[in-house]
């Protein structure tokens, strides 16, 4: 019933930033939690970011410092800004959203997903 659009992503070079945009469809994104999520190939997919209803944010240690969620609730949309890119950022980065309005690292804690936006880092 909620759908959840990314978009931003890009091939990019070490160093460069990229933002991306997740799109939210209905009447209560403001009470959702919500989060960002990525997948490289053959590997599991992990938590990168997450922000409340109440706007608290939370990060894994590999992009704290260099990555920014954000969210815009009269456009209810999410952002991951991403500074300082670097190869081990390759990956297909999903948003997710928790109706609960909480934050969480356990991709299980959220219900609704997007389809995903490529990143890729060179060298």
């Amino acid at each position: 019933q909620v759908q959840l659009v990314e978009s931003g992503g890009g091939l990019v070079q070490a160093g460069d930033s990229l933002r991306l945009s997740c799109a939210a469809s209905g009447r209560t994104f403001r009470n959702y939690g919500m989060g960002w999520f990525r997948q490289a190939p053959g590997k599991e997919r992990q938590f990168v970011a997450a922000i409340t209803w109440s706007t608290d944010t939370y990060y894994a240690d590999s992009v704290k410092g260099r990555f920014t969620i954000s969210r815009d609730n009269a456009k209810n949309t999410v952002y991951l800004q991403m500074n300082n890119l670097k190869p081990e950022d390759t990956a297909v980065y999903y948003c997710a959203a928790n109706k609960r309005g909480s934050a969480s690292w356990r991709d299980f804690d959220y219900d609704y997903w997007g389809q995903g936006t490529q990143v890729t880092v060179s060298s």
